[in-house]
């Protein structure tokens, strides 16, 4: 019975030490939850984005008094300003790309909005979609050449900044054109244009903004909105981009490139550049050698003697300033 007792006694002072252990651990878990939560509450802040009262696209109103446009506005924001690793890139990368496409849309006379439209396509780069679009401006092979452009084994200038941006012209305006709008433009440059109009004609609407639309249309012309946005006042949105962190353009000489079966390798060297840089700088060329069977001359861009040197084609190099409008 002694030992009974002297047991019982045990398991009972063992029993509760394992309470106040607990309750130990317990305690000092709930306060390590209560310091991490503050850390969060005074470190980590999640802000939703402001959205303008008034709003155009090319001129034209968007009407911002409809509850949707502005839950679809203000999604898309949302969605690009926590995208931040590709938001981020497409600052930097528009200082070297938009001075191209503003210039060839005054040309054009085609709105300068739809620069963005470039942006939400390809992020401002060669790209290539699961479907075959390709290049700055996403151009299915036959489209591309419906609007100008020479598509085949050796050259592609879908990949081409400057022709590019110039059959977009033409297919944005002729989609205006006949659509009325440069919201509805748009819109077709994404769905097309047949599969715009027999929604248009279903639902006995015009306007982009009162149509129901497959859910990347419908997203469409509101992600051109928020890239907008977002450009037009990068701070606004929590882009803090400083001046000398952004891709400057490349200095270059043009050259023209002529004859049959041409090793583009050795005509690199002989123009004093890598083979890399030339395909770097002209990437609407797609093989190592031009046969060229039809004879044609392209004009080649070759970098400048230092044009590969950073402290020479940054020219700001040494700008510390935000920036505040792209």
């Amino acid at each position: 019975m002694k030992k009974l007792a002297i047991t019982a006694i045990i398991l009972a002072s063992m029993a509760i030490a394992g309470e106040v252990f607990i309750f130990a651990t317990r305690k000092e878990k709930d306060e390590q939850e209560k310091i991490h939560t503050r850390a969060i509450r005074a470190g980590y802040h999640i802000y939703a984005p402001t959205l303008p009262d008034t709003l155009t696209l090319a001129g034209e109103r968007v009407p911002m008094n409809l509850y949707y446009v502005r839950e679809s506005l203000d999604r898309e924001l949302v969605s690009n300003m926590y995208y931040q690793s590709s938001t981020l890139f497409i600052i930097k990368r528009a200082t070297r790309v938009f001075p191209t496409i503003e210039r060839i849309l005054k040309e054009e006379g085609v709105p300068q909005d739809m620069k963005y439209l470039c942006v939400i396509e390809s992020g401002l780069q060669n790209a290539t979609s699961p479907a075959g679009a390709q290049g700055y401006w996403q151009f299915m092979k036959s489209t591309g050449q419906k609007y100008g452009l020479e598509i085949n084994d050796e050259v592609d200038q879908r990949n081409d900044l400057e022709a590019s941006t110039r059959a977009a012209c033409r297919f944005l305006k002729e989609l205006r054109r006949r659509l009325g709008g440069w919201a509805e433009a748009a819109a077709a440059y994404n769905c097309g244009e047949a599969g715009l109009n027999k929604r248009r004609d279903k639902q006995q609407q015009r306007s982009y903004y009162e149509l129901y639309l497959n859910s990347e249309t419908q997203r469409y012309v509101y992600r051109l909105l928020a890239m907008k946005l977002i450009l037009q006042h990068p701070q606004d949105y929590g882009f803090h981009v400083r001046r000398c962190d952004t891709y400057p353009e490349l200095p270059y000489t043009e050259v023209k490139l002529t004859g049959r079966n041409v090793d583009l390798c050795q005509f690199a060297i002989d123009n004093g550049t890598t083979y890399k840089l030339l395909r770097t700088m002209n990437p609407w060329l797609t093989t190592d050698t031009l046969k060229n069977k039809e004879g044609k001359t392209y004009t080649v861009r070759i970098p400048t003697q230092k044009g590969t040197e950073y402290n020479t084609i940054v020219k700001g190099k040494h700008d510390t300033s935000i920036i505040e409008s792209i």
